[in-house]
């Protein structure tokens, strides 16, 4: 049942539009644009590869974000689980044996 569950949950998070290159948390990396090696082909599609590399820049400014965004939340997470553990910690100490 979790598995179908899980199956479920991926489908319709791709089926969902990314917005900031985050969806629940997740950022998702970029590909890079490419170059091509022909000088002329580069030439004929200067506007065009233009386009591509700042539109990549503008996207990776915006993929950084989510990145420091879910950091700072797996921070946030990782403290409030180090107490909670502190707290089962001490509540076993207390207990009779």
């Amino acid at each position: 049942m979790l598995t179908a569950a899980l199956a479920f949950g991926l489908f319709s998070a791709s089926a969902v539009a990314i917005d900031a290159q985050s969806y629940a948390g997740f950022c998702v990396p970029l590909n890079p644009p490419e170059l091509p090696s022909d000088a002329e082909l580069v030439r004929e599609f200067a506007e065009m590869l233009r386009e591509e590399f700042e539109q990549y820049l503008i996207e990776v400014t915006a993929y950084f974000q989510c990145i420091d965004a879910e950091r700072d939340r797996a921070w946030r997470e990782a403290a409030e689980v180090t107490a909670q553990y502190g707290a089962l910690l001490e509540a076993l100490r207390r207990m009779p044996p």
